[in-house]
């Protein structure tokens, strides 16, 4: 009987060509017979599209293998580029293969001065800085290209957003489809960068070093490898492989001149690197082309509407992630890597009790809320308004110090929650006339429990897979949850009235929502506080530091990260809330992707361990996109980020601590009172001065025959 089993238990060779067979026959058996039957054509064209997702897929593994990070500037590392060849090649006539040359020299510029520039110097900081580094990158580069046809040529290059025509014509018919040169350029330059890819990584010494420097970046070092050049190298690749993926779409569907390519392109790519795990790079490439053939087989079908391939996209990454192999606990080298959060020490108990100190605090905090509750009285209307949107984000800010400063886990679609509690808010009181506190307790508890549901899958994976499904979950809840051609019986309507509180307190002017918005503000922050200071807030923080030690005391981490996503769920899905009734109307636009990391970025400029410090952050970055109009509000939350990472790891909270140590430094000085915790970052000797004597260091030592005398 024993035998028996053992004969049906497949091998190990078995179980890895079925591993292999059984998804590409699910994903065959789906775009040709159920749910999506499509023609040969439309399968090969979605190969074509898969192909191009495959080459940014694998860029993002190359850097995840080299920085332990995800970069989520990995397709726009290819667009400012590619946007400068378009320009060249339409807008000036340049010839096709000399525009090619001239962008694919700039790739290569563009990765080599990214990796010398900017990620070097994050090469000894915690990988969720650099991580969040790459997107003040990604939004640069941005910049870079939404400018470039300004500084190349001006007005005289405005719609040039047409597809890029290649050099020869040659058109053939498979399968129902008809097929260009375009699609013939990318059925021989895919294949042929896979393959050289799989060739330098395998057979060159470059590549078999870029594979241990990968592993063990610090053994690589001492055995002489120069980990600083492989470093530029991969990001070199990666830089190239965006070009080359860009460049090719450009051929197909266009590139967008003068906006944003979209976060589809890139959340498919990271998809496919979630499902090879970023490691196993044919499983990604394979990953990528499936993703491409299911979203063209899903597109074909009659009645078919854009947000249902987004839908589908999200359903993919999210069965990717409950179907994968539970990872394993935190690697040795990721403990304690939160340690530049910059949580706010606390003052000193030998100085909290001074009146000096004590009177110094409450008298801020007093002038603080003074200027706040008078702030209205010297503002227009259009400026009030600016003043509760910011207090409305800065909730949104103090909910990502929860997960992401308190917990540890990254969250890139906070905003969406932020969408789901508008929508549900502005219909309970718009539909059902409910009172604004009950829809926000309401939406609240469902931002909550949506949380728990959408996390659930990817704590459990651990590492950054977080990111990558609320990011998707973003981009699902724009398209298709707020949209009115899905679910517009119960969305609110077009205009929401804001309603009296309680029956008796009058929102309707823009200063007694503020006055509103603010006092939910102050909750929401003593809310925080008593968490940091309870039982909960102490053991996420020990999840945060060292899972391994955090179990070992019988806590669980999943358990304990989960709670810390409903609590910021629930504060995200208040905010919203608060922002429809703002508004006096739901839209999609407020709830992009894009506003999600923007606001994750704020947190990080504010300091991510700091409750202030979220407020600071939302002040700066939505301060900086009212001031600085178009293309210029990518500079506050680029170029603004980068060099907070650089100078404050700590955010501006950190400043104000640095500011705030000083003061208390004074005040112990001028009291005599030795304070260790403010003495411990600086020298106590002067640089140069000579040593105090020792006591007995005056008399003579006793010498041998004194000591026999003795």
């Amino acid at each position: 009987m024993n035998t028996l089993a053992l004969r049906l238990v497949p091998s190990a060779s078995a179980r890895r060509i079925l591993s292999w067979a059984i998804p590409v026959a699910a994903v065959v058996f789906a775009a040709t017979v159920y749910p999506f039957p499509s023609p040969l054509g439309v399968v090969l064209n979605g190969m074509l599209v898969g192909g191009r997702i495959a080459l940014i897929a694998l860029g993002i593994a190359l850097v995840y293998r080299s920085n332990r990070v995800i970069n989520f500037a990995a397709a726009d590392l290819g667009v400012a580029p590619a946007t400068l060849m378009v320009v060249l090649v339409l807008g000036f006539s340049w010839n096709y293969w000399l525009g090619v040359g001239v962008g694919l020299t700039g790739a290569i510029l563009v990765g080599a001065l990214v990796e010398m520039l900017i990620v070097r110097r994050f090469r000894k900081s915690p990988r969720l800085i650099l991580t969040v580094a790459t997107i003040g990158i990604s939004q640069l580069l941005l910049f870079v290209a939404l400018s470039i046809p300004g500084w190349v040529g001006g007005d005289t290059l405005a719609g040039l957003g047409q597809r890029l025509s290649p050099p020869f014509t040659l058109n053939w018919t498979f399968g129902g489809i008809i097929f260009n040169s375009n699609d013939i350029l990318t059925l021989c330059a895919v294949p042929a960068c896979l393959i050289a890819l799989t060739l330098f990584l395998t057979r060159s010494q470059t590549g078999i070093a870029v594979r241990a420097a990968a592993e063990r970046s610090e053994r690589a070092s001492m055995l002489g490898i120069p980990v600083g050049r492989i470093q530029t190298i991969v990001w070199v690749i990666a830089s190239t492989l965006a070009f080359i993926a860009v460049f090719l779409r450009a051929g197909t569907v266009g590139l967008p001149i003068g906006q944003a390519l979209g976060p589809a392109f890139l959340i498919q790519a990271i998809g496919a690197a979630v499902i090879g795990s970023f490691e196993r790079f044919p499983t990604i490439a394979a990953a990528a082309i499936g993703i491409g053939i299911l979203d063209q087989a899903n597109t074909f079908q009659p009645g078919n509407r854009p947000a249902f391939n987004d839908v589908a996209l999200f359903l993919i990454v999210l069965i990717a992630l409950l179907l994968a192999k539970r990872a394993s606990s935190t690697r040795a080298g990721d403990v304690s890597s939160w340690r530049a959060v910059g949580e706010v020490r606390r003052v000193p108990p030998e100085l909290s009790h001074l009146p000096e100190v004590r009177y110094a605090f409450i008298g801020l905090g007093v002038a603080l809320l003074g200027a706040l509750v008078a702030l209205p009285a010297f503002l227009s209307e259009s400026k009030i308004g600016l003043a509760s949107v910011i207090a409305i984000f800065s909730i949104v800010a103090l909910s990502l110090v929860v997960l992401t400063g308190w917990a540890g886990q990254v969250s890139l679609g906070q905003v969406a929650f932020m969408g789901i509690g508008a929508a549900i808010g502005g219909a309970l009181t718009a539909n059902e006339g409910l009172d604004i506190s009950l829809a926000m307790l309401i939406a609240g508890l469902v931002g909550a429990a949506i949380a728990v549901v959408i996390g659930y899958p990817a704590i459990r994976r651990r590492g950054l897979t977080l990111a990558v499904i609320t990011l998707a979950f973003a981009l699902v809840t724009q398209s298709y949850l707020l949209n009115r051609e899905f679910f517009g019986g119960w969305l609110p309507d077009s205009r929401i009235e804001r309603p009296d509180l309680f029956g008796v307190i009058s929102l309707q002017s823009e200063s007694s929502f503020y006055y509103f918005s603010l006092v939910v503000l102050i909750l929401t922050m003593l809310g925080a506080r008593g968490i940091r200071n309870s039982r909960t807030g102490r053991t996420l923080v020990a999840v945060r530091e060292n899972e391994n030690a955090a179990r070992s005391y019988g806590i669980n981490s999943v358990r304990a990260a989960l709670a810390a996503f409903a609590i910021s769920g629930f504060m995200a899905a208040v905010a919203g809330v608060l922002f429809v009734h703002q508004q006096n109307g739901l839209g999609t636009a407020p709830y992009a992707p894009a506003e999600s990391l923007t606001t994750f970025s704020s947190v990080v400029i504010g300091g991510m361990g700091s409750l202030p410090g979220a407020v600071l952050g939302a002040v700066y970055q939505r301060g900086g996109q009212y001031f600085l109009h178009g293309n210029w509000g990518l500079i506050t939350s680029s170029v603004g980020l980068l060099a907070i990472l650089l100078i404050l790891p700590g955010g501006l909270a950190a400043g104000l601590v640095r500011l705030r140590d000083a003061y208390l430094r004074w005040v112990a000085d001028r009291r005599g009172i030795v304070v260790p915790s403010l003495l411990a970052d600086r020298r106590v000797e002067t640089e140069g001065a000579e040593p105090e004597p020792l006591p007995d260091a005056g008399r003579p030592l006793p010498t041998a025959k004194a000591e026999v005398g003795s």
